[in-house]
C-alpha cells in the first residue's frame, strides 16, 4: 500500500533544499511533470512500475486503493507519496496552479498501465 513519505529540508540564509534520493528505494528511470491540470487524473495502477509523487505547487489529493482505501492530501513539497505497482490511484481536488512532479521505477511502457474500473 501507498506511503507518506516526508522529504527532509535544509534551510540556510539563501534558500531551502529538499532531498528526495535517500528517501525512494529505485532507480529513477523516468521523471515528468504534470500541470495546468482540469479534472481529476490517474484512474489506473501498473504491472511493474513504481512512482513517487510530490506536489510542488499547490494542493491535491491522492486516492489510493490496494485491498482498502487510503486519501492523502498532498498540500506542501515536503510530503511525497510512494505508490507501489499493484496501487490504484486518482488524483482529485487539485488547486489552480498546481505542479506534481512524478519520479518512476520504469519508462513509459503503455502495457504497464491496469485501466478496468473497480
Amino acid at each position: 500500500m501507498a506511503d507518506l513519505i516526508t522529504i527532509p529540508k535544509f534551510k540556510n540564509s539563501t534558500g531551502t533544499i529538499s532531498v528526495i534520493e535517500k528517501k525512494i528505494k529505485f532507480k529513477i528511470k523516468r521523471v515528468y511533470f504534470i500541470y495546468d491540470i482540469k479534472g481529476d487524473r490517474g484512474g489506473h495502477k501498473h504491472k511493474k512500475t513504481k512512482q513517487f509523487l510530490v506536489c510542488l505547487n499547490g494542493k491535491c489529493e491522492l486516492i489510493i486503493f490496494n485491498k482498502k482505501m487510503k486519501k492523502i492530501s498532498l498540500t506542501n513539497a515536503n510530503k511525497g507519496v510512494l505508490l507501489y505497482p499493484n496501487d490504484w490511484h486518482e488524483i482529485k481536488k487539485v488547486s489552480k496552479g498546481s505542479v506534481i512532479v512524478v519520479l518512476a521505477s520504469e519508462y513509459y511502457d503503455s502495457k504497464d498501465y491496469i485501466v478496468k474500473k473497480l
